[in-house]
């Protein structure tokens, strides 16, 4: 039996509940800190280089945005431990998806190898 849009609503004003929510924040708020504290001087490392290699190929920066989020994509599947050739894939599949919205392949590629050194998948 579906449940009804009255009881959807009532669940979720229950579930986010703001002093619920904060107390559960406030309870995490200190190992989210140390957390970032720790990533955030690599994210930023990272899109230094994403930025040297874009300088290098002449890129325009109205472009740079676009890809550092594709060097974002790419810092991820590293940090969640992907590597040899599921790391390729994984990579030409995000490559293939920046292509399609007009990224230039051999930038995405230079991103790929030069700050990553993610290898170009086996075919």
């Amino acid at each position: 039996m579906p449940i009804n849009p009255a009881q959807r609503i009532a669940k979720w004003n229950n579930k986010f509940k703001t002093d619920r929510v904060k107390a559960a924040l406030d309870d995490m708020r200190d190992t989210m800190y140390t957390n970032v504290q720790g990533v955030f001087p690599q994210i930023a490392a990272m899109e230094l280089q994403v930025k040297q290699v874009l300088d290098g190929l002449g890129v325009s920066m109205a472009l740079y945005g676009m890809y550092l989020c594709f060097g974002r994509e790419l810092w991820s599947l590293i940090r969640h431990e992907v590597s040899g050739e599921s790391a390729a894939k994984e990579a030409d599949i995000l490559r293939k998806k920046w292509v399609d919205r007009e990224l230039d392949t051999a930038v995405l590629a230079a991103i790929r190898s030069q700050v990553f050194n993610i290898p170009i998948p086996t075919p």
